[in-house]
């Protein structure tokens, strides 16, 4: 498979968006906040702070993630595409741009939290989930250039 990291253009918030809310309606855990519109909006506002890059795949975004900083806010993968190392490009083009990355992935994910061990990220602390929109226990990784150095 042929992928594509690019920085988004703002034509590519109603894909991402799709990817961020079809997230939602695919799991059950996840509470549905906000309306497919409304997730659209969300994704062009990151886009438009410059914060995220696209996967790339036949010309169609197949995942993306969003970054301020340190901090990635979102990493998602359509449906019909995880599993296939996109996400692991994703995160290795962030990791050459930055010494240290955090993210939050929620407790009822474990895929995701095994994946983010994979990737070189510790778990750094757990919450209840009242600091998320969400109110959804969560667990805090962190990567960093230095602890892998050494």
């Amino acid at each position: 498979m042929n992928v594509l990291l690019r920085q988004a253009h703002p034509t590519d918030a109603g894909r991402t968006g799709d990817i961020l809310h079809g997230f939602t309606r695919d799991n059950d855990w996840m509470p549905n906040l906000h309306s497919g519109a409304e997730t659209i909006a969300f994704c062009g506002t990151m886009i438009a702070r410059g914060w995220v890059t696209v996967a790339e795949s036949d010309g169609q975004v197949a995942g993306f993630l969003a970054r301020d900083g340190a901090l990635i806010h979102s990493l998602y993968m359509s449906r019909g595409l995880r599993g296939q190392g996109i996400g692991a490009r994703l995160l290795a083009q962030a990791k050459a741009q930055s010494d240290r990355l955090e993210l939050f992935a929620f407790q009822a994910n474990p895929g995701a939290a095994r994946f983010y061990l994979r990737e070189g990220f510790v778990e750094a602390a757990r919450s209840d989930g009242r600091g998320n929109d969400e109110n959804l226990p969560d667990i805090k990784f962190v990567w960093s250039r230095e602890a892998r150095e050494t």
